[in-house]
């Protein structure tokens, strides 16, 4: 059986997950939540020169914490790691976390991206990221949206606005995967100066308008250090442990290498983090290697779909990929 995108295309093809976003306009920013039914075990590996992160340490295989109850990713650089405090808070309520002491306490790591010179108001006397996070997480839920969205929505790109994406992939051997994203690199997600996507040799139908492969050419680097950056969530619901799941994080890295040009820069804080339900089968070498290539596959189509939905805002600085070729 070929491989073939979920019902709704998304990371919550994956039973048991949800996603929540949740901006504010004026500020040009925003955050995503991913949510478990139950705790997820997680892996991460980290690629970028210049990495935002909260909690990453926990997931190396031979720490003591089993999983995860959410996972975050937030613009507002190192601003925005106080989201997961927001999102611990939340869960706190529900009764979620690491059983501890006789002790609830939530594990929520997060990542952030640079979205600090789009133009939104960035002079708030409160961090509004805590704030957002909750929001964020009340609003997880299987469907979402895509583009100009929670952590996405002051994203941009080389050249277009970036944004919020996702993809899924069902295997046929009873096996799912998924992948999230929030695209905010240095590097350009379409070939040269025109529509097509680099990742257009791993779209499946028309997801993100099914251009074809365009002419190459690299797209000078207009930002600096640090302000650049590639967050993404792969997840499956075989059953992987921490490090399956920090190899399945590794290989998923190529998604983003595939899809983004340059990518991995000293500029970049491009992470990947890997979970999975444990709700199917137990992952064999074969199986392993399927998943991690399936992840880098959906991680390339989620990317070029975030860049595709992303939508017009007044003040944005670049502009959309709609802006320019949608209408022609």
């Amino acid at each position: 059986m070929t491989p073939a995108p979920g019902p709704r295309n998304l990371i919550t093809d994956v039973a048991g997950l949800r996603v929540g976003h949740a901006h504010d306009a004026s500020l040009r920013s925003g955050v995503t939540v991913l949510l478990g039914d139950a705790p997820l075990a997680a892996g991460v590996h980290v690629m970028g020169g210049a990495p935002g992160t909260r909690e990453t340490e926990a997931l190396s295989p031979d720490r003591l914490v089993p999983g995860v109850d959410a996972l975050v990713l937030s613009g507002g650089s190192a601003f925005g790691l106080e989201a997961a405090g927001g999102v611990m808070a939340g869960l706190h309520a529900m009764g979620r976390g690491f059983a501890v002491a006789g002790q609830r306490v939530p594990i929520v790591p997060a990542a952030i991206l640079f979205d600090l010179a789009n133009g939104g108001n960035k002079a708030w006397r409160e961090n509004p990221y805590p704030a957002l996070g909750a929001a964020a997480l009340r609003a997880a839920a299987p469907d979402f949206a895509l583009g100009s969205h929670g952590a996405g929505f002051g994203a941009t790109t080389a050249r277009l606005k970036g944004g919020i994406g996702s993809a899924s992939l069902m295997l046929g051997d009873g096996v799912t995967v998924g992948a999230l994203v929030a695209v905010n690199p240095v590097g350009c997600v379409t070939m040269g100066g025109g529509p097509e996507f680099w990742a257009a040799p791993f779209e499946i139908g028309a997801e993100f308008g099914g251009l074809g492969v365009g002419r190459d050419g690299l797209v000078p680097v207009t930002k600096g250090m640090g302000e650049a950056t590639t967050l993404a969530i792969v997840a499956t619901d075989a059953t992987l442990d921490k490090a399956q799941l920090t190899r399945m994080a590794v290989a998923a890295h190529d998604g983003i290498a595939r899809a983004i040009v340059p990518s991995h820069t000293p500029f970049d804080g491009d992470l990947v983090f890997a979970v999975a339900t444990g709700a199917g089968r137990e992952a064999t070498p074969a199986t392993l290697l399927r998943i991690g290539h399936a992840g880098a596959t959906c991680l390339s189509r989620a990317i070029a779909r975030a860049v595709w939905h992303a939508q017009s805002q007044p003040g944005d600085l670049p502009p959309s990929w709609a802006d320019l070729y949608a209408k022609g």
